[in-house]
């Protein structure tokens, strides 16, 4: 049981780098949705660089847990004590900037509306940035954000493929994108042609307030891209990304307080066996023992 703690430590740190695999992969998945739907770049490095640093320092644990060297665990333990805080900071981070904000539920309808004036913070303030704001929008037309909407319908009198109907069109579940960006608001009560092409009521016209109204456009280049409600749309598929990628980084938190633990309590009896220290239970033998042994 002499070398029991490192030994643990070892199988420990392991564990840790198979653990630290899905917060790389969470990092990975953020950044394949900037690239395709989500359109904000940079929410994704702090995830990749810390589940590379996990990877990296449990190596190194592993390493200074099997071949008992002290210096390489002093180094692991004062890279793990970065790497947690770190990653605590992450996820409060996280969690401060996608606090606020809800889909709206609508009568007669599935999908949620999203409103911009839901949203304050970090997050909302780089998103209402004109130039950011120009950069995230072309993202969304040059990823196509809105041709997944598009479905077919079969014509029950002609048995030709249709637009569907607007009662499936309402039925659907929609992505908080979809809803904000590639349809106009409920409110604007425009009457529906398909799925991204919208003519406006004037009867209803006069009366609306919303100025997501004026800005829709049937031009499938720019639909509701400029909208408030896009906005909101991106800020909410934001916090819904966050939110899954949120719940690995508390359960890795969790495994590396653990293993932190574990490596002070290795380096300690690392430490020990340096110096030729007693280990383990200490025996005490009496100067002048008694004539009756226990």
């Amino acid at each position: 049981m002499r070398h029991g703690g490192t030994s643990v430590l070892g199988v420990v740190n392991f564990v840790t780098f198979l653990a630290s695999i899905p917060v790389l992969g969470g990092g990975i998945w953020l950044a394949s949705r900037a690239n395709s739907t989500d359109c904000i770049r940079f929410l994704q490095w702090p995830i990749i660089i810390i589940g590379l640093a996990v990877m990296v320092v449990s190596l190194a644990g592993f390493a200074g847990a099997c071949y008992r060297q002290t210096w390489l665990l002093r180094l692991y333990l004062f890279a793990m004590f970065f790497v947690v805080v770190a990653l605590l900071f992450f996820i409060v981070f996280a969690f401060a900037v996608t606090d606020r904000g809800d889909g709206q539920v609508v009568m007669n309808r599935r999908f949620l509306e999203y409103q911009f004036s839901d949203y304050n913070g970090w997050l909302r303030n780089r998103v209402a940035d004109p130039e950011y704001w120009a950069t995230i929008s072309a993202c969304l037309r040059d990823g196509h954000a809105c041709e997944g909407m598009k479905r077919r319908a079969r014509d029950p009198n002609t048995g030709m493929l249709v637009p569907e109907p607007p009662s499936m069109f309402f039925g659907r579940n929609l992505s908080p994108i979809q809803s904000g960006c590639c349809k106009p608001p409920t409110s604007c009560a425009f009457t529906y042609v398909n799925e991204t092409y919208w003519t406006p009521n004037p009867g209803v016209q006069t009366v609306v307030s919303d100025p997501d109204c004026q800005k829709w456009n049937n031009d499938q280049q720019t639909l509701c891209f400029q909208c408030d409600s896009c906005k909101a749309g991106v800020l909410a598929g934001i916090k819904k990304s966050w939110r899954k990628v949120a719940i690995i980084n508390i359960v890795m938190l969790i495994i590396l307080v653990i293993v932190y633990v574990a490596g002070c309590a290795a380096f300690r009896n690392a430490k020990r066996m340096d110096n030729d220290e007693p280990y383990g239970m200490a025996r005490m033998t009496k100067s002048q023992p008694s004539r009756f042994q226990f």
